[in-house]
């Protein structure tokens, strides 16, 4: 690892280009890299070699599990402790426990998606060593960034600022941490 770097960050017009330049990087035996874009970029993550997220499963469990508590929930109020017969309807009428079962399990389900979305993705983080990039402002409009981290086995500071340069970016600066 180069001493005081934190690594190598090229920039891009196109997403098509960020998306090839991940690929070669990956190809090349890069593995500690990550791309910055100003929208959600379809096939990027493959490029990247980075594992789709477990987020779904995780916020379907939070619904089933919402789900369920909030039937047992009203069920346990209607059935057991304070159970009142109206017009001789069953104690547990199942019809009308749908509407609070449904807004539990979204209820659960977002707040569980909120939760382990910032915690999967390491938020908050008020600072990365991008922010120093100048350029790097622009990835919230209309840049594409691809950095490779000095703490890849890989790394070397002239070898990968000449293979990042070989992928026509617009720049390719060293990052500072």
């Amino acid at each position: 690892m180069a001493e005081g770097v934190y690594g190598l960050v090229a920039e891009f017009d196109d997403p098509d280009r960020l998306i090839e330049a991940a690929r070669r990087a990956r190809e090349s035996g890069y593995r500690r890299m990550d791309a910055y874009t100003p929208f959600p970029v379809h096939g990027l993550l493959e490029a990247l070699g980075k594992r789709p997220t477990r987020l779904q499963w995780i916020v379907f469990i939070a619904a089933v599990l919402g789900g369920v508590g909030g039937y047992y929930l009203q069920y346990w109020i209607a059935a057991v402790d304070y159970p009142i017969n109206v017009g001789g309807k069953p104690l547990n009428s199942w019809p009308n426990f749908i509407p609070v079962t449904f807004e539990m399990a979204v209820l659960v389900s977002a707040i569980v998606a909120a939760v382990v979305m910032f915690a999967l993705n390491g938020l908050p983080q008020p600072y990365h060593p991008l922010f120093k990039v100048e350029r790097f402002q622009r990835a919230s409009q209309d840049r594409f960034f691809l950095c490779i981290e000095a703490e890849d086995p890989r790394f070397d500071l002239e070898e990968t600022r000449r293979f990042l340069e070989s992928l026509n970016p617009l720049s390719v600066e060293v990052v500072e941490p």
